[in-house]
């Protein structure tokens, strides 16, 4: 009985502490998806010997996430662009919301010591950010126009080029810039691609290449030219059946070339591929010569040896700052949350608002693939009545168990699923159930991106557990829910005005095992 008491234990503790993906196989090799999470409209970069990664973060806070590598299998998380999104009170969540809109794709370049990324967020004109380091402090001109998912390619000589393309037009223009990168100094249009966006240009010899994302077929086209002007021809590489429909190439400093691309996948969002890349007549040419124009589900690492690592989740909020893994769905209110009002714990105090939806300071991460738990450990005795904070998950369906503050000291427990639509979001209470007089609650989300189902389930000891509503659907749509995968949310709030305030004294992520086994390509 003992015996099989620790092996049960030593199990639980193997499953709790186990990483949720491994794309290093450990054995020279890695599989794909490189990160099996939603970072969207990849660009990466290679820096002497390591490299770069920018991605899309629409309107959380802080925008724009920046990854680090030194084999381009495992990452870290380096950075953020800004710490909070300006020009519309949209992004304070005044007035309405902006999710789907705020910072979308990116371009990163590198030039005589200085980083420079090119963004337009949404409405707004195009920004060129620079910084001598990649962890900022980031700066930027603001140009006179706004180009849609700007390109950014600089010439060795510091001669600066921007491409845009629009998938509802498809013309691919050519922004030549001034040499601070500050001003457009012309503009022509150079190619036509049906339904192209987001633009990357490299050089290799004597050619310029141009990969364009075709949303329309979920494919990726690629152009190659002796002048940055044309003429281009075209032919199409890869799609979302064969590894993905947005991305482009870097180069490995053995002269090699690797390529990286996003698919489409479900309700855990855009995730990045990584594929080899080799040139047959001047053409590149995804896969490898045993199987081309196809992304591998499983190759040789670009660059062998090395550590694993992986992006940050796990928080025991033991830092004076946030982990960069964390994000808010919009601004926050800075008065509204601390990490210093009792060291060694977040404290979220009630932000006003009407719902989930419409609430501010909800704290985010990035669901992790291909099944996982999340589990927070809260101390609810500050609740006022009226409070309404908990733990779930955050996306088109937003389920989460809400500890609801009631007189006296007294809470309920509420099991909600909020649906945005383009009507507006909609709120269904799925299962109450009454909380017996306690300091400490457990709440978890376990999310399963193999069926696209999640559950939630609380505990009053961290050891039994209750589950409350049963499952409910994980799912992404761009025209409604946030544009992303869905993530992971902390989140408090409530009617009016409150004294109230919940403290989180970690957060944990594990994996699960997955429902279905792992999808071959």
């Amino acid at each position: 009985m003992r015996l099989a008491l620790a092996v049960a234990l030593e199990l639980m503790a193997t499953v709790a502490s186990a990483q949720v993906w491994r794309s290093d196989r450990g054995d020279g090799t890695f599989r794909n998806p490189v990160l099996f999470a939603d970072y969207p409209d990849p660009d990466i970069i290679r820096v002497g010997s390591d490299y770069y990664f920018a991605t899309t973060t629409f309107a959380n806070t802080p925008g724009i996430t920046i990854l680090h590598s030194r084999d381009l299998v495992n990452w870290t998380l380096a950075s953020h662009l800004v710490d909070r999104l300006e020009g519309k009170p949209e992004y304070d969540l005044k007035g309405g919301n902006a999710y789907r809109h705020g910072l979308y794709a990116s371009s990163l370049r590198y030039h005589a010591g200085t980083y420079y990324l090119a963004n337009t967020p949404v409405g707004q004109k195009t920004r060129i950010w620079y910084a001598k380091d990649v962890r900022g402090p980031w700066r930027f001109h603001e140009l006179e126009r706004e180009a849609f998912d700007p390109g950014l390619f600089i010439e060795p000589d510091g001669r600066a080029y921007l491409t845009t393309a629009s998938t509802a037009d498809g013309t691919i223009t050519l922004l030549t810039l001034d040499k601070d990168l500050a001003h457009v100094t012309a503009s022509q249009k150079v190619h036509y691609i049906k339904g192209a966006e987001g633009s990357k240009i490299i050089r290799r010899g004597a050619y310029y290449y141009m990969f364009n994302a075709l949303p329309p077929r979920l494919a990726l086209s690629v152009s190659r030219s002796r002048s940055l002007f044309g003429p281009w021809e075209t032919r199409d590489q890869i799609d979302d059946k064969t590894g993905g429909h947005q991305g482009a190439l870097v180069d490995l400093p053995d002269g090699r070339w690797f390529g990286f691309v996003m698919e489409d996948s479900g309700a855990i969002g855009r995730m990045t591929n990584l594929s080899p890349v080799f040139w047959q007549d001047d053409w590149p040419v995804w896969g490898m010569r045993e199987a081309p124009g196809r992304v591998p589900r499983r190759a040789a690492k670009p660059i062998p040896g090395g550590a694993f690592t992986e992006p940050a989740t796990s928080d025991d909020f033991g830092k004076r700052t946030l982990g960069l893994q964390w994000q808010w769905n919009h601004n926050p209110e800075p008065s509204r949350w601390s990490l210093t009002e009792r060291p060694g714990w977040l404290r979220l105090k009630p932000t006003v608002a009407t719902g989930f939806w419409s609430a501010r300071n909800t704290l985010v991460q990035k669901g992790q693939g291909p099944a996982s738990r999340g589990e927070v450990k809260l101390d609810i005795r500050h609740l006022a009545a009226g409070d309404r904070c908990g733990f779930g998950t955050f996306g088109q369906f937003s389920g989460n168990i809400t500890v609801q503050g009631a007189p006296g000291g007294k809470a309920t427990l509420a099991m909600e699923v909020t649906e945005d639509t383009v009507d507006g979001a909609r709120t269904e209470v799925r299962a109450t159930a009454p909380l017996a007089k306690a300091d400490a609650l457990w709440l978890r989300t376990d999310m399963d991106f193999t069926t696209d189902l999640a559950r939630v389930a609380y505990s009053v000891d961290g050891r039994r557990w209750t589950g409350l509503g049963g499952e409910f659907p994980l799912a992404f749509a761009w025209r409604t829910g946030t544009f992303q995968g869905e993530q992971l949310a902390l989140f408090c709030y409530a009617p009016t005005e409150s004294r109230g305030w919940l403290d989180i004294d970690r957060f944990t992520l594990s994996a699960l095992p997955p429902a279905k086994p792992e999808r071959v390509r």
